[in-house]
């Protein structure tokens, strides 16, 4: 029997649970839900299943050796009506800092990567339909459209 499960969401353990709050907040729309100085929750107040949430990393709920902060490795998707809007939003205007230039991808994707605190990778996606071998390659019903 498979439990039923009612919600989940990502827990970044982070060296800076303020800065990383004010980024999310700030440049995602998201509204803090809870707030301890740490521990914060978050939600997009249009869209509340969508959530995240911040951690300090020294904190004892975090078992014994692991209270590390991230140190890369994770990346968050965002999918967006449109990336070259939130580019020039984001990098442009904002200047947070681009990883990796806006591009459209064969595979089904319109997206560019910046930083967030701690090493967190955003990457800003607007789906578009995959081209030559990758077409083929989405579950039937499950491609990219424009």
């Amino acid at each position: 029997m498979r439990t039923e499960l009612s919600s989940f969401y990502p827990v970044i353990a982070t060296r800076d649970v303020a800065a990383s709050r004010d980024f999310y907040a700030r440049h995602f729309g998201f509204e803090v839900t809870f707030e301890a100085d740490w521990y914060v929750s978050l939600r997009r107040p249009d869209a509340p299943q969508y959530e995240l949430a911040l951690l300090d990393h020294t904190h004892p709920t975090v078992p014994d050796g692991h209270r590390v902060a991230l140190q890369g490795g994770l990346l968050l998707n965002f999918e967006v009506d449109d990336a070259d809007a939130e580019h020039d939003r984001l990098v442009t205007q904002a200047g947070l800092p681009e990883l990796l230039s806006l591009r459209t991808e064969d595979f089904g994707q319109r997206h560019f990567i910046v930083a967030a605190p701690d090493g967190v990778l955003i990457d800003v996606i607007t789906p578009v339909p995959a081209t030559g071998e990758y077409a083929a390659q989405y579950a039937p019903g499950h491609a990219p459209q424009a």
